[in-house]
């Protein structure tokens, strides 16, 4: 089967991180053709006169809808594409020069329905940015929960950089309305459809993370939130380490108040995951400052996650509520 690429991105309130994404793909070292279907998810701030610069560059299509959050507007564009396998960006990527190459020589060699890439950290990102960029995708946090290159049916594929064939997408229906989150639960109902995942280490994105302190605990906030229905939905993937966040949290919190009555043998574990932390951000960025931030987001990331986690746990779990009605702002409406 000839592929033929479609890229869909949803944006919202964001035309200087598609002026930056647009540009990448004008850099792309390709001969392949491909269109990119952009879809305003009923931005205040819209990005027409971006997408209307490259026009003369680029195959774009450019649709504006009412805002109904990234999964719908996913599932629009694919809905809108002439292609037969689509590769799903968040607005805040920029592609390497060799990303479609490597996601063609990937398929080429052994096709699959579904691939998700990883993300990577480019040199003019901000040591914040830099420092949550490692907190999110190291093996030593939380980075290799959803699977790795060796488990080729049980990787789960994140949408900021993901490819779905149109085969796959219609027998799934696409994204659902749960937000974070609707893309695992994809992943898991295509595993269910007989589908298989696999990650494409080479096909990278450089992720900007557009993110604050706040905003990143925010995140990871509702990432733990979510995970509890995800597991209610799809009970056959509940994992122990899961539970990790919540409980590397509690036991820092017992650790502290342990401290004080001089009792110091289990803080020593946490000098010791600190330490051997920072060796590992310094030794992957290469640089003291970020290393540092990156210690302040790794809890960060575990006390948001695995309080989002505990509380969606114990809503969902122990106490059966909807999670619809109880977590009300986790979930869009179709248009």
């Amino acid at each position: 089967m000839q592929l033929q690429f479609s890229f869909i991105i949803p944006v919202y309130n964001r035309p200087d991180e598609t002026q930056e994404l647009l540009q990448s793909f004008v850099g792309l070292k390709t001969d392949t053709k491909f269109e990119i279907v952009l879809v305003e998810d009923g931005s205040t701030i819209a990005s027409k006169n971006v997408v209307d610069a490259f026009k003369t560059k680029l195959d774009i299509a450019y649709f504006f809808k009412e805002n109904s959050g990234p999964g719908d507007s996913r599932n629009f564009g694919m809905q809108q594409a002439k292609g037969n396998y689509f590769i799903i960006l968040d607005s805040d990527c920029i592609l390497p020069e060799n990303y479609l190459f490597e996601v063609e020589k990937s398929l080429a060699t052994q096709y699959v329905d579904c691939f998700g890439g990883p993300d990577a950290a480019h040199e003019s990102f901000s040591p914040l940015q830099k420092a949550i960029n490692f907190s999110m995708t190291s093996v030593i946090t939380t980075g290799g929960i959803r699977g790795n290159k060796k488990s080729v049916d049980t990787f789960q594929p994140r949408s900021f950089n993901m490819g779905i064939s149109k085969e796959a997408f219609l027998a799934s229906k696409g994204f659902g309305f749960i937000h974070p989150g609707e893309d695992p639960d994809l992943s898991i109902r295509l595993w269910n459809l007989g589908y298989k995942t696999t990650l494409i280490p080479q096909a990278f994105v450089y992720h900007k993370r557009r993110i604050s302190w706040s905003k990143f605990y925010k995140q990871v906030y509702k990432f733990g939130l979510v995970r509890p229905i995800l597991n209610t939905w799809h009970p056959s993937t509940k994992k122990i380490t899961y539970w990790f966040p919540t409980l590397f949290s509690l036991g820092l919190i017992v650790a502290v108040f342990l401290l004080a009555v001089q009792i110091n043998v289990l803080i020593l574990f946490y000098v010791l995951y600190f330490v051997v932390a920072f060796l590992t951000a310094l030794f992957s960025t290469k640089n003291i400052g970020v290393s540092i931030l990156a210690l302040v987001a790794i809890a960060v990331q575990f006390f948001g996650y695995g309080y989002g986690f505990l509380k969606s746990t114990l809503a969902v779990d122990v106490l059966k509520k909807n999670p619809e009605t109880h977590f009300p702002k986790l979930f869009f409406k179709s248009l």
